[in-house]
C-alpha cells in the first residue's frame, strides 16, 4: 500500500491533516535554501544539519504517531525504510563509484574540444548522475582551460548542461527522478523524455560553441601559444568503476517488483524488499576495496558530501509525510489545473529549494486533482498521475535546478571548485542576471511551448 494512501485512508475516519503540518517541511527547505547564505560557517557542519533534521523530524514523527496511531507509525517506518534508505544508498553508490574514476590531462582548449567535454558530460549525467558526471569532468575541464583568460562562461554552461539538464533520461540522473521512480514510474519510462532532453542539450551546446568561439578569438596570442604547448593526453584511472556503474544501472533497472514480484509483496521478508539496496551496498564495498587509494586522493574524495545528503534528507523525508498528505487532500482547491502550471511551479520552486522534495510535492498535488480535472489530461497514467503532468514535473524539477546555485547540489560544488582554480564566478544574483534568466529561461519557455 502506498504511503500516502495509508495516511489518507486513516484520515478519512478522523480529522484531516491541518495546514500547519506543512511548517516543519517548509522550515526544512528554508534552512537548505538560506543556511549557506545567512549562516555559512554554522551550516557547513554536518552535525548542525543533523540537529536541524532531528529537531524538525522527531516532532513530526511524534505527531503522526499520536494522531494516526499504528498507521502513522507505519507511515514513518515505510518512508524511512523503503524511500529514504534506497534513496541514500543509490546516491552513495553513484558517489563512491564515480569518486573512484579519475581523469587527468591537459588538451587544447579549442571551442570544439570544450563543446565535446560538455557533450560527454551531458550524456554521462543520465548514467552516473549529475553529481557524478560533474565531479568527474569539472577538474579536467578547468585544467584544459587553465591557459585561457575567458573561462567563466564555460563553467556556467557546464552547470546547466552537465550538472542539471543532462540528467533527465534515467532515475539515476537526478534525485527527483529516482524519487518518482520509487513512486511507480518505470526505469524505461524516463526515456520518453528523450525529445526534451535532446532538444535542450543540443541547443545549449550549439549556443555554447558560438559563445566560446567568440571568446576564443578574444584570447591574446600568448595564452593560445601556452595552451598549445602545455598539452598532456587525457588519462583515465580507476577503470574498474565503469563496470560498477553498469552494475548500478542494471540493478536499478531490473531489481524491482516489475521483474521480481516477491519484492512487492507485503509479507515478503525485508531482505527481499531491499534486495536492490543489498546489491548496491555490495557494489559500494567492491568499489572501495578494488580502487587504488591514490585515485580517490587525486579526486580529493571525502565522505563529507554524502553524509551531508544523508542528514539533510533524513529531515526532508520525515517532515514531508504530513505535507504530502495535505497537498494531496487539498490539490483540487489550490488552483493548479494546467500542464504548464505544474511545469513552471515545479521549476520555480526547484530553482530556490531542493528539487527532489519539490518534485514529490507536485506529484502528490497531481495525484489529488479532482476526476473532472484529471479527465482533461487523457487516459495515460504513470505513477498514479497523468503522464503529461509527470513529464512536466520531471522536466521542471531537473531543468530549473540550473536557475540558481542552490537549485541542485552539484551547482555549488562546481562553483567552489572553479573559484579554487582562480576563476571569479558571478555572485548568487549575478549568476541569475547574467546567465540563467537570459540564457536558460528562454530555452525552458520554448520547451514548454513545443512539448508541454
Amino acid at each position: 500500500m502506498n504511503l500516502l494512501t495509508i495516511l489518507l485512508s486513516t484520515a478519512s475516519g478522523m480529522e484531516s491533516i491541518s495546514a500547519w503540518t506543512l511548517i516543519p517541511f517548509g522550515l526544512m527547505l528554508l534552512m537548505i535554501a538560506i543556511g549557506p547564505i545567512v549562516a555559512e560557517h554554522w551550516w557547513e557542519k554536518n552535525v548542525n544539519k543533523l540537529i536541524v533534521s532531528l529537531l524538525l523530524g522527531i516532532p513530526t514523527a511524534i505527531y503522526l504517531a499520536i494522531s494516526f496511531g499504528n498507521e502513522g507509525i507505519h507511515a514513518v517506518e515505510h518512508q524511512l525504510i523503503y524511500d529514504y534508505v534506497p534513496f541514500i544508498i543509490l546516491l552513495c553508490a553513484l558517489f563512491v563509484t564515480t569518486g573512484g574514476i579519475h581523469l587527468s590531462g591537459d588538451i587544447k582548449a579549442k571551442p570544439i574540444i570544450n563543446t565535446c567535454f560538455l557533450g560527454i558530460g551531458w550524456v554521462l549525467a543520465s548514467i552516473m548522475g549529475t553529481t557524478g558526471a560533474a565531479m568527474l569532468l569539472i577538474r579536467p575541464l578547468l585544467t584544459t582551460n587553465s591557459q585561457r583568460k575567458f573561462t567563466v562562461h564555460t563553467v556556467l554552461f557546464f552547470i546547466a548542461i552537465v550538472a542539471n539538464c543532462g540528467g533527465l533520461l534515467t532515475p539515476l540522473g537526478d534525485p527527483p527522478l529516482f524519487l518518482l521512480y520509487l513512486r511507480g514510474a518505470s526505469f524505461t519510462w524516463f526515456l520518453t523524455m528523450l525529445p526534451q532532453w535532446a532538444f535542450t542539450g543540443v541547443l545549449l551546446l550549439i549556443l555554447y560553441f558560438i559563445i566560446d568561439s567568440y571568446f576564443y578569438k578574444k584570447e591574446d596570442v600568448a595564452s593560445l601559444i601556452s595552451d598549445s604547448t602545455k598539452v598532456e593526453p587525457i588519462h583515465i584511472t580507476g577503470n574498474i568503476n565503469f563496470l560498477y556503474l553498469v552494475l548500478i544501472v542494471v540493478s536499478v533497472a531490473f531489481i524491482n517488483p516489475a521483474y521480481i514480484e516477491e519484492m512487492g509483496e507485503n509479507d515478503a521478508p525485508i531482505w527481499i524488499k531491499l534486495l536492490r539496496e543489498i546489491v548496491l551496498i555490495s557494489i559500494i564495498l567492491l568499489s572501495i576495496y578494488t580502487t587504488r587509494k591514490n585515485v580517490r586522493v587525486a579526486n580529493k574524495f571525502s565522505w563529507g558530501p554524502i553524509i551531508e545528503v544523508a542528514v539533510v534528507f533524513l529531515g526532508i523525508f520525515t517532515t514531508m509525510i504530513p505535507a504530502m498528505t495535505y497537498l494531496k487532500e487539498n490539490a483540487s482547491s489550490l488552483g493548479l489545473s494546467e500542464t504548464w502550471q505544474f511545469y513552471y511551479c515545479t521549476g520555480a520552486l526547484s530553482a530556490f529549494l531542493d528539487n527532489a522534495p519539490t518534485a514529490v510535492a507536485f506529484h502528490s498535488l497531481a495525484g489529488g486533482l479532482s476526476p473532472e480535472i484529471l479527465a482533461n489530461f487523457g487516459s495515460n497514467v504513470v505513477a498514479g498521475v497523468p503522464e503529461i503532468l509527470l513529464k512536466a514535473i520531471s522536466i521542471g524539477a531537473v531543468f530549473f535546478g540550473a536557475m540558481t546555485y542552490i537549485g541542485n547540489g552539484p551547482n555549488f560544488m562546481v562553483k567552489s571548485i572553479a573559484e579554487e582554480s582562480g576563476i571569479k564566478m558571478p555572485s548568487f544574483f549575478g549568476y541569475m542576471i547574467k546567465f540563467s534568466l537570459i540564457v536558460l529561461l528562454p530555452i525552458y519557455i520554448i520547451v514548454q511551448i513545443l512539448f508541454l
